[in-house]
């Protein structure tokens, strides 16, 4: 298995740069969530058009939502027919739809 493209340190800086920034981005909507300043489907549709914000993870964001813990979260993913590792991009319509309408009154 090959290891990473060789990079420049221009390169390597601005990826550094990019990765700190999407960070930045992922850490600000998980706490506009929290205070119930963005509602869950605005998130999903952000999340069309914002590559960082499309590559959170399904788990994360719920976790995100006032009164929703760890097991409330991966319980509702459960029911929903939503993997682990699902980000946001990966949604379907259908589960998009679920989660919106299940978590409706908590964001």
């Amino acid at each position: 298995m090959n290891g990473p493209p060789p990079l420049t340190d221009e390169q390597r800086r601005q990826a550094l740069m990019k990765a700190a920034e999407a960070r930045r981005i992922r850490a600000e909507v998980k706490e506009l969530l929290k205070t119930g300043s963005l509602s869950l489907e605005d998130l999903l549709e952000r999340s069309d058009s914002d590559e960082s914000l499309g590559r959170m993870k399904v788990q994360a964001v719920l976790e995100s939502l006032p009164r929703l813990g760890k097991v409330k979260a991966r319980r509702a993913m459960e029911d929903i027919g939503i993997s682990d590792n699902r980000r946001l991009r990966g949604l379907g319509a259908q589960q998009r739809a679920s989660l919106i309408s299940r978590f409706a009154d908590q964001s």
